[in-house]
């Protein structure tokens, strides 16, 4: 039997904790089942297994509408069965199964509603019976706060993108060094990984602002658990914000509210492909095989009743609890083979290794349900969605809907704290088709009941997809390229979605690449703009990854970029930037070092073409410029592109203005006279005050020259037409007459006979010249000349 198929079977058995045996033969028995579903539920079906039998295939039964309003029902023939375990959904995904333990019934008249089981026929005059209580949960959920996310077109924004735990340390009493903190040479520097925190961003958002950034882009915030997690990446559990981050007065919630007091939003890292290697609390957690002898009685806590793992509370040797994950003895289920017997290996300390002693996913440790149970073999394959990446991140089987549900409501309280989207992270390691029946229409659902659907659509989702190569399409295969996942589905698939998931691969791989959708959204017709049409958009923009991989020379950037343009459903939405925490263009493991010019000519590019200019904190003045971006625990993080950048924020700094600073003093003052930083905020304030470099579409018909283009935008009354040329000089012919005015020089050039040619030398300098209308006036000259843009 294949693997796939072997999932196939797994998947349609997902739901049902336990099978019991089945009773001996008596009479038939009935059950008529009443439910209380949420008001927006339209569809209703009850999806069921008998004691000792089989469940309904997914998503079960349809409930037909109950005379007592506001109740659906179905009468249940269970044969010889006294009982049932039952759980509901909505046939679009969202599912009640009573928080992953099902319900349990018996036979007669059974009401479901809120969690509580009944037994009186809803509307009858009857006292209701006391109700069976529902379990105690094992997971205390901190109660969810509010605010609301400030809106607009994403596009007229720039992005800061912020690693926090490395950012600015407004608070040492939450700072952690974690188990590596000796061996990883950060000890020695000072330097604990959680350094940074919310203080710290709130201290330093008028730096932010001052650099001229409006959205702030900031790693996982979720409470993790590993030996090196300052990142965010290892989730574990994703209902609690990380108390390594929160402050008494700099809570997350606090850090929203703040940010968006200043006209700032919040974009917050989102992980749905995975989970620490320790799982998820709330959802599953392996028990591993543990034993404090003389050898391992430093590694595994003494278990204490009640006490629960908190990164907070360190020991000398940077260890936190641990005895909630480990037994001298096999759990009950357990299914990991030989559990604690010698592997007959040595750890790096010399001490016997054992089986079952840390998570993986080929050691039958994780239940096949809740997690996928391979190794990706195939980056490009149908196995780059279905296995674990890394041995640190607990693949998820995301096509489940217990996972799905974990997921959802875990990431609805970030939206109901007010944040202002999400940057989806391994996006390309869940299938297309799960994000689009499942995980996408939830997020917007939730969206569009706190916000109404207008403003619902200005949360910016733009996801990683790692397709690290330099040519169109990834290696050819559609299923791995960035631009695929920007559009919904165009057929029907099975309604099982580990079924779905192989179907939509295989036929979207069969069609190719010559056979994908296309896109005008991003292109003007000649010097029109039209209205785009984004009926076809799935709900995930993207981070421009061929640009991103073509960034060691600018003019490649450009050039890529455009020609992948068509098969983005909106390439105008794209995020687009040089480097990041994973990788330098090219997919170099170091920060970029191309030379301050050409950072200065990338930045001009990124902040006049289409997509949504994002930087790397630091990179405004080349911080860790060709230092390893990342080398784990094996070195100090003060020698790699991950350092710890508060050092040169100390001092005071208050901002008047997007990229404009009123006064700063100390380090912080020494950072922003930096040229680098001269020219981001005057490209920050050409590009606010140019709605046609935020929102337009673009051509380069009749246009001569290198990197230049023609970008317009028109709607609502606004009409903004500009010409744009870098580096070097650029020809616009076919061009409206008029006057036009330079927002770098404040040149004004009369165009009488259609053609404007712009004379430009100097590497990243900039010319965007904009068509001077009654509607929409050109803004003239917009800042002060800067080293390159002058």
């Amino acid at each position: 039997m294949s693997r796939i198929f072997r999932r196939v079977l797994a998947a349609l058995c997902a739901l049902p904790l336990l099978v019991l045996a089945a009773p001996a033969a008596r009479a038939a028995n009935s059950v008529t089942v009443y439910y209380q579903a949420p008001t927006a539920w339209t569809t209703v079906n009850i999806h069921y297994a008998p004691t000792g039998g089989a469940w309904t295939t997914v998503p079960g039964v349809a409930m037909t509408a109950s005379s007592c309003s506001g109740w659906h029902q179905k009468v249940i023939d269970l044969g010889t069965a006294d009982g049932m375990q039952v759980v509901f959904n909505n046939g679009s995904g969202t599912w009640d199964n009573n928080g992953g333990a099902n319900y349990r019934v018996g036979t007669g008249v059974v009401t479901v509603s809120g969690g509580v089981v009944g037994s009186t026929t809803p509307c009858s005059s009857s006292p209701t019976p006391t109700p069976t209580p529902t379990p105690t949960p094992t997971v205390s959920v901190p109660p969810s706060t509010s605010g609301e996310m400030l809106g607009g077109d994403p596009r007229k924004d720039s992005i800061y993108f912020v690693m926090t735990a490395r950012f600015y340390d407004g608070d040492t009493t939450n700072d952690r060094g974690g188990s590596q903190n000796v061996t990883s040479g950060n000890a020695a520097n000072h330097d604990p990984m959680f350094r940074g925190d919310f203080q710290g961003l709130v201290d330093k958002l008028d730096y932010i602002k001052g650099l001229g950034f409006s959205a702030i882009w900031i790693t996982p915030v979720v409470l993790n658990r590993s030996d090196y997690d300052y990142h965010g990446y290892h989730g574990w559990d994703f209902y609690r914000v990380d108390p390594r981050l929160e402050s008494t007065g700099a809570s997350y919630q606090q850090l929203i509210d703040s940010a968006h007091a200043k006209g700032l939003k919040i974009y917050q890292d989102v992980v749905y492909n995975h989970s620490s290697r320790w799982g998820a609390n709330g959802l599953y957690t392996p028990t591993v095989y543990g034993v404090r002898d003389s050898q391992w009685s430093w590694y595994y806590s003494e278990k204490t009743a009640g006490a629960q793992y908190d990164p907070i509370e360190e020991d000398s040797a940077g260890r936190t609890y641990n005895g909630d994950l480990w037994s001298t003895t096999a759990p009950a289920g357990n299914t990991c083979p030989n559990y604690g017997t010698p592997t007959g290996g040595k750890s790096k300390e010399g001490y016997a290794l054992y089986h079952c002693q840390w998570p993986s996913p080929t050691a039958k440790m994780f239940p096949a349900d809740l997690y996928h149970q391979c190794w990706i073999g195939n980056w490009e394959g149908e196995d780059s969605r279905s296995c674990w990446l890394h041995e640190d991140l607990a693949d998820f089987n995301t096509e489940n809907p217990v996972v799905q549900k974990y997921l959802i409501d875990a990431y609805n309280r970030y939206i109901d704290m007010g944040v202002d989207g999400f940057r989806i992270d391994t996006a390309v390691h869940i299938p297309r088709v799960t994000w689009n029946r499942r995980f996408l229409p939830a997020l917007h659902q939730h969206l569009v009941g706190k916000y109404g659907a207008a403003k619902a659509n200005d949360f910016y989702v733009f996801g990683e997809v790692g397709a690290f190569v330099n040519d169109k399409w990834n290696r050819g295969s559609v299923n791995h390229s960035a631009q695929f996942f920007t559009w919904k589905e165009r057929r029907s698939y099975s309604d099982d979605d580990v079924a779905a998931a192989l179907e939509q691969f295989n036929y979207e791989n069969n069609l190719g690449t010559g056979n994908q959708p296309t896109s005008t959204n991003a292109f003007l017709n000649g010097n029109t703009y039209h209205s785009p049409d984004r009926s076809q958009f799935s709900g995930m923009n993207i981070i421009d990854m061929r640009m991103h991989m073509n960034f060691g020379d600018a003019q490649n950037a450009f050039s890529n970029g455009k020609d992948s343009d068509d098969s983005v459903n909106d390439a105008t939405y794209n995020a687009v930037y040089v480097d990041s925490h994973d990788y330098g263009p090219n997919k170099s493991s170091t920060r970029y070092s191309g030379g301050t010019e050409a950072w200065a000519e990338n930045m001009s590019l990124m902040w006049t073409f289409r997509g949504i200019p994002t930087l790397y904190y630091g990179s405004e003045i080349e911080f860790q410029a060709g230092k390893q971006i990342d080398c784990g625990p094996s070195c100090p993080l003060a020698g790699t592109g991950r350092a710890y950048y508060g050092d040169n924020l100390t001092g005071t700094v208050t901002a008047n203005d997007y990229g404009v600073v009123a006064a700063a003093t100390g380090a912080v003052a020494t950072t922003l006279s930096q040229p680098l930083v001269k020219h981001v905020q005057r490209l920050n304030q050409i590009r606010r005050a140019v709605p046609a470099l935020q929102m337009g579409q673009y051509s380069t018909e009749g246009v001569s020259g290198g990197m230049a283009y023609k970008r317009r935008y028109t709607a609502g009354g606004v009409d903004s037409f500009a010409l744009v040329t870098v580096s070097g000089g650029a020809t616009f012919t076919g061009i409206p007459n008029g006057t036009y005015a330079d927002a770098v020089t404040g040149d004004r050039k009369v165009v009488t006979g259609g053609s404007l040619t712009i004379p430009l030398t100097g590497k990243g300098n900039l010319r965007v010249y904009v068509l001077d209308q009654p509607s929409t006036p050109a803004p003239g000259k917009v800042g002060t000349d800067t080293t390159y843009l002058k």
